[in-house]
C-alpha cells in the first residue's frame, strides 16, 4: 500500500470539510469572544458518535485508540495551566486562548460523519455538501503579544523571523516561503536555567504527551490504511457500481464513488450558501446510499480490516491505549 494512495484516500474524505469550512470569509464569519456567544460552547462540539443520518451510532474499532475532541481540549487545557505556572517561575504572567472555542466537524481522526461521503440528510437539506453554519463560525479570542524573552522562555527558541521572498519571486513563478528562522534560546533568565524545549516542552514532558503523540501516529497510519483497503475491496467496489447507477438514474452520471460526488457537488451561490443543485445532488447521493446499503457494506468491510489490524498490532495498540489513559489522567489532575 503506497503512502500516496493512503494520503489521497484520507484527503478525499477531508477535502470537503476543509473547503466548506473555509468557504466563509473568516473576517466576516467571526465574532470576538463574549460579543454574541460564549467562548467555549460544548453544545456545538462533535458527538462521540453521529446522532443522525446513515452513520448514526456507528463507531469504527480503531476509534477506541484515538483521542476524542473532548480529550484534546482537556490536554490543551492542562498544557495551558502548566505553561502558565512555568512562565510564572521566570517572572512572567501570560494567558492563552481557551481551548474548545472552535471545534472541528468531527470528533476524532476517523472523521466518521463523512468518512464514506455525505450521509446526513438533515444537514444536506440546508447545506448541500457543505458544513453546518455553527461549525464554520469562528470565535476570535485575544492573543497576548509576547516579548522576545517571553517567547524564548516559552518555546526554547527565539521569536521566528520571517524570510522575505526574493525580489524576482513573481517573475520566476510560484514562490514557496521558507520556514521562519529561529535560534536556540538564551541559557537562562533571571538566574534560572531555561527548560529544555521551553515551558511548552516541559508541559509536554509533565503530561507524557510525547509518547502519546508517537502512538497516535501508529493509529493514524492504520486508520488511513484501513480506509484505502476497504475502498478497494470487492464488496465495496460492487456497491460503488450500484450507487453510481442509482445516481445516474437521478441525473448525476459519471460518478465512480461518493468522493467524486463530494467534489462535484460542492457549489455555493454569491452569498456563500449551497445552491439548489448542490442540495438536490447531496440528497440524491444520500438516497442512493440508503437504497444500495453502501454505508453498511463499507463500514462492515472496514470494521473487519480494523479488527484484524488490532489483532496484528495488539501490543503496540495496547500501549497506545495506556499512554492515552495516562496523559488524560495527568491532564485531569491539572
Amino acid at each position: 500500500m503506497s503512502p500516496a494512495k493512503k494520503a489521497l484516500a484520507i484527503a478525499a474524505v477531508a477535502a470537503t470539510s476543509l473547503i466548506s469550512a473555509c468557504s466563509s470569509n473568516p473576517t466576516t464569519n467571526a465574532s470576538p469572544a463574549g460579543s454574541d456567544r460564549q467562548i467555549v460552547d460544548k453544545s456545538i462540539w462533535p458527538k462521540e458518535t453521529p446522532v443522525t443520518g446513515l452513520m448514526k451510532g456507528l463507531k469504527l474499532p480503531l476509534e477506541n485508540y484515538m483521542l476524542s475532541y473532548a480529550d484534546t481540549v482537556a490536554i490543551d487545557q492542562a498544557k495551558n495551566t502548566l505553561q502558565k505556572q512555568c512562565m510564572a517561575e521566570y517572572g512572567f504572567t501570560v494567558d492563552f486562548p481557551k481551548p474548545g472555542a472552535n471545534p472541528p466537524p468531527s470528533n476524532n481522526d476517523a472523521n466518521i460523519e463523512r468518512r464514506y461521503g455525505i450521509t446526513d440528510a438533515t444537514v444536506a437539506k440546508t447545506y448541500g455538501y457543505g458544513i453546518p453554519e455553527e461549525l464554520t463560525h469562528h470565535t476570535d479570542q485575544a492573543v497576548q503579544e509576547l516579548s522576545d524573552v517571553e517567547v524564548e522562555v516559552l518555546t526554547g527558541h527565539t521569536k521566528p523571523e520571517k524570510v522575505a521572498p526574493p525580489k524576482d519571486a513573481e517573475a520566476d513563478g510560484p514562490y514557496f516561503a521558507a520556514p521562519p528562522k529561529t535560534k536556540p534560546a538564551r541559557a537562562e533568565h533571571n538566574g534560572k536555567k531555561l527548560r529544555r524545549g521551553g515551558c511548552a516542552g516541559w508541559s509536554d514532558e509533565q503530561l507524557g504527551a510525547a509518547k502519546q503523540k508517537a502512538d497516535a501516529f501508529l493509529v493514524s497510519d492504520l486508520n488511513g490504511d484501513s480506509l484505502v483497503r476497504s475502498q478497494q475491496s470487492e464488496p465495496v467496489q460492487d456497491v460503488f457500481k450500484d450507487w453510481s447507477s442509482c445516481m445516474k438514474t437521478k441525473g448525476h452520471a459519471g460518478l465512480a464513488d461518493p468522493y467524486k460526488a463530494m467534489d462535484a457537488g460542492l457549489a455555493l451561490d454569491k452569498d456563500g450558501k449551497a445552491t439548489e443543485e448542490s442540495i438536490r445532488m447531496a440528497l440524491d447521493d444520500i438516497a442512493c446510499k440508503e437504497q444500495t446499503g453502501l454505508v453498511k457494506v463499507w463500514f462492515d468491510e472496514e470494521s473487519k480490516i480494523q479488527n484484524q489490524q488490532i489483532e496484528d498490532n495488539k501490543a503496540k495498540l495496547d500501549s497506545a491505549k495506556e499512554s492515552k489513559k495516562a496523559v488524560l489522567a495527568k491532564a485531569d489532575a491539572q
